[in-house]
């Protein structure tokens, strides 16, 4: 593994060359790929090359190369592919290596069904409803504004 763990990783075995892949671009810290299990057409996942679960824990660095790169492919996908928006979302919780998602979407495709039911849901049960009253608005917003970074880098 990139980052040293014992367990096989699937994304360090790719960063590292053992595994073959689509690569669309990379530079020293992040790879971009096309996902083996598109949800779309140009599905890829953009990757630090270092072994790391979340994506907060990358250093300045690393986030920051993913994320251009995020944004890179995504500039590529809108001018290749011409969908709707690329909806993005980071993951490490199957596969515990950091990797954001961009899947090309277009109205009425299965993903965006999917995202439109996913904010009626968010609009409708009372547990998640009693998060947007403003006392539990302010609350929050008062405990993250006062919470201390992780690392100095942040």
């Amino acid at each position: 593994m990139v980052g040293g763990n014992e367990k096989s990783c699937i994304f360090c075995d790719i960063a590292g060359g053992k595994t073959p892949c689509y690569k669309i671009c990379e530079d020293d810290l992040s790879l971009a790929i096309l996902d083996i299990n598109p949800f779309s057409k140009g599905h890829c996942l953009v990757l630090p090359k270092r072994h790391v679960p979340w994506w907060h824990e990358l250093t300045e660095a690393e986030n920051t190369s993913l994320f251009r790169m995020a944004k890179k492919v995504t500039e590529k996908m809108m001018k290749a592919l011409n969908p709707d928006f690329v909806c993005m979302y980071v993951r490490g919780r199957r596969i515990p290596h950091t990797h954001v998602f961009l899947v090309p979407t277009y109205s009425g495709d299965v993903l965006d069904k999917f995202f439109n039911s996913l904010e009626l849901f968010q609009e409708s049960p009372p547990k998640l409803a009693a998060l947007r009253e403003r006392s539990a608005m302010e609350e929050v917003a008062e405990t993250l504004r006062r919470a201390l970074p992780a690392t100095p880098e942040s």
